[in-house]
């Protein structure tokens, strides 16, 4: 059996322990939760009550907080914290990593202060504590809300990684009755996308917040998979993978799911609530906060426009009122789709 040790005691680390141990082929799993009080209250009443409620964790799961003991042995390590904890988490925990060990990222958004994706964020981490590490990485994303997964309900979901062999061995290890994985190459695209369509569930739930109808939240889907795809693509892109289960599907999910945070975000927006208040009453990280900024970067070094993540920096940051910014969409120069 692979040992498994995934990192991060939130809803998805929480969820994904759960899933990974109804696999087709048997694991041994280990949960590492930072948080001590968090970990004692898994290790006894086997439930998240904090991140996600109702949904047991199975026995066969330890519950680790030390970090040295809960990766010791790991042949995958999966990581599920948020973006902006990512690169202090890889240097802490790279120290306990053994060579040839796979490590896989479910994280989607973007290191808010450096812009760069969380397999680069690997990548510089192993190089800063150990120069001999050899990171063997993968990315984990697609349309998939925790509890759903976490409740057996069908998910699909997109394995990315340069290395072939890599995919197919964690294709086939973490493929279960109800989690469908499948394969990428487009690491670039998969993690842009990831990103990308949580700034896009933010506007959504904008427009939803305002009173927005149908035909506005229509246009915003398919105008907003066009920018996703601008981006990415003037970044190294493969277009077919925004079309796919990373982009299109995951953008379609958080856009309109009741379960997405960024939704929510944008639905309070809307209703007139500050951000910071929004914020303050929420338990678990709105990636889609932090990466607007980050998209913007990346977009004036590419050249690229990127009209309704503009808009939604502006709501977040500068104070612009949502009406405002969906007349500063609706104003903009017509052009051919």
């Amino acid at each position: 059996m692979k040992r498994i040790a995934i990192l991060g005691g939130g809803g998805w680390g929480t969820a994904l322990a759960i899933v990974l141990s109804r696999t087709h082929r048997p694991h041994e799993i280990s949960l590492l939760v930072r948080d001590a009080a968090l970990a004692e209250s898994l290790r006894r009443g086997r439930e998240n009550t904090l991140y996600l409620p109702g949904h047991k964790l199975p026995e066969t799961v330890e519950v680790a907080h030390d970090a040295a003991a809960g990766l010791q042995g790991a042949e995958v390590i999966v990581v599920a914290v948020p973006a902006a904890h990512a690169r202090g988490l890889y240097q802490r925990v790279l120290p306990h990593v053994g060579r040839g060990v796979a490590i896989v990222s479910a994280t989607k958004g973007l290191e808010p202060t450096t812009h760069a994706r969380i397999s680069e964020v690997i990548f510089q981490s192993s190089q800063a504590t150990s120069p001999e590490f050899p990171a063997r990485v993968g990315v984990l994303s697609g349309p998939s809300f925790a509890a759903e997964a976490a409740a057996g309900q069908p998910t699909a979901v997109v394995l990315a990684s340069s290395d072939l062999a890599l995919r197919n061995e964690l294709q086939e290890e973490f493929a279960g009755p109800n989690f469908r994985l499948y394969t990428n190459e487009d690491v670039l695209g998969v993690e842009l996308a990831g990103a990308m369509k949580n700034v896009m569930a933010i506007a959504a739930g904008v427009c939803q917040g305002i009173g927005l109808g149908s035909n506005p939240l229509a246009a915003l889907i398919t105008r907003g998979l066009a920018e996703m795809t601008r981006l990415a693509v003037s970044l190294g892109a493969r277009p077919e993978t925004l079309s796919g289960l990373a982009g299109l599907g995951d953008l379609v999910l958080t856009c309109t799911g009741s379960l997405s945070r960024n939704r929510h975000v944008g639905i309070e927006l809307g209703k007139g609530r500050s951000l910071a208040d929004i914020l303050k009453g929420m338990k678990m990280v709105a990636e889609g906060v932090g990466t607007a900024g980050a998209l913007l970067a990346l977009a004036r070094g590419a050249g690229i426009e990127l009209p309704i993540t503009e808009q939604v920096d502006a709501i977040l940051n500068l104070g612009r009122s949502p009406r405002e910014a969906i007349r500063s969409i609706m104003d903009r120069p017509l052009k051919r789709e």
